[in-house]
């Protein structure tokens, strides 16, 4: 399998879906994110347009999150969505928390910003694997 065999609209899809997954995560767990970043909700609201570089930075990873698992997906073989959600953890567990983890201790972050962080990319790629898997690599 090459990367020019990578079916780009599941990986389009995907990263939709992990952003449109961000969108209710965020908002639901808005407030105890801000208490686990340290900041008030009217801090947050200052930004303003400064919040669009975010966000264009949250499509344009997702996207490269979606292709790479599509990769790693097509090199594995198990092209389902048994085997789609199981790449996922085991990207997740693999390389998304352990390395968010070792950076939220070195920063001194509070657990609760590893475990709303954490929790938000396990489901991203959880559902990214589902639907690469669903559609085909």
């Amino acid at each position: 399998m090459t990367f020019t065999e990578v079916n780009y609209i599941a990986v389009m899809i995907a990263a939709l879906a992990g952003f449109g997954l961000g969108a209710v995560w965020y908002t639901v767990l808005a407030k105890p994110w801000m208490h686990a970043i340290g900041k008030t909700e009217a801090e947050c609201k200052q930004q303003g347009s400064a919040k669009v570089v975010p966000f264009a930075i949250s499509i344009v990873s997702l996207l490269i999150m979606a292709w790479m698992l599509a990769g790693i997906m097509g090199h594995l073989g198990d092209i389902t969505i048994r085997g789609g959600v199981i790449s996922g953890f085991f990207v997740w567990l693999g390389f998304v928390i352990t390395t968010m983890g070792v950076n939220h201790a070195f920063a001194g972050a509070k657990p609760m910003l590893t475990l709303i962080d954490g929790g938000y990319w396990l489901a991203v790629l959880l559902i990214q694997g589902a639907v690469i898997g669903a559609f085909g690599v």
